[in-house]
């Protein structure tokens, strides 16, 4: 266990005041499939705060898709009101990024991931809660399987749409994902 104490300054004096704490496989796959997203979002606070500290939060997971959800507030907003281009891509990246992860894991091999290359497509002012979606699983399962099996380096597309509250497209974000077995 990985033990986090909050300290409270009073009359020159730190003391504890409040205690939390994580479990050291905070980050190991569930048993029905992979990482949950309740890990996924502790992964984000402690790895990518920025991204967890503007309000991207993981969903849903399952081998096929992963749901990313990021509400439009005054703190990830652009001067036009509406949300921040960059905080749209932490979240449709952590949406094909979580897949990625979760088939790595799955697999036990040591195989590394980087995003190459990426494209976005803004068609509306992104206002309110944006959902975005990736159904790329299968997609980078089989380029993971292919990576471990030949040893040569593959590439994915994958994609991940955002959608408004009331379901219209606001953006779509292209990630081209690299993965090649280490050693």
């Amino acid at each position: 266990m990985v033990l986090i104490v909050s300290l409270s300054r009073k009359r020159n004096k730190y003391k504890p005041f409040h205690y939390f704490c994580i479990p050291e496989n905070i980050f190991e796959i569930n048993s029905n499939f992979m990482i949950t997203p309740k890990k996924i979002n502790a992964f984000t606070f402690f790895k990518l705060p920025s991204c967890w500290w503007t309000g991207v939060r993981c969903q849903e997971i399952d081998p096929e898709n992963c749901t990313v959800t990021v509400k439009h507030k005054w703190f990830n907003q652009n001067p036009f009101k509406s949300m921040y281009f960059a905080v749209q891509a932490m979240a449709a990246e952590l949406s094909t990024g979580a897949l990625v992860m979760s088939y790595i894991q799955q697999s036990d091999a040591k195989v590394s991931m980087l995003v190459a290359n990426n494209k976005a497509t803004f068609t509306k002012k992104a206002t309110g809660l944006i959902t975005f979606k990736c159904h790329d699983g299968l997609a980078i399962k089989e380029a993971i399987e292919k990576t471990i099996a030949t040893g040569e380096g593959q590439t994915v597309w994958m994609t991940s749409q955002g959608v408004n509250e009331d379901g219209i497209q606001v953006s779509e974000f292209q990630f081209e994902w690299t993965v090649r077995r280490k050693g």
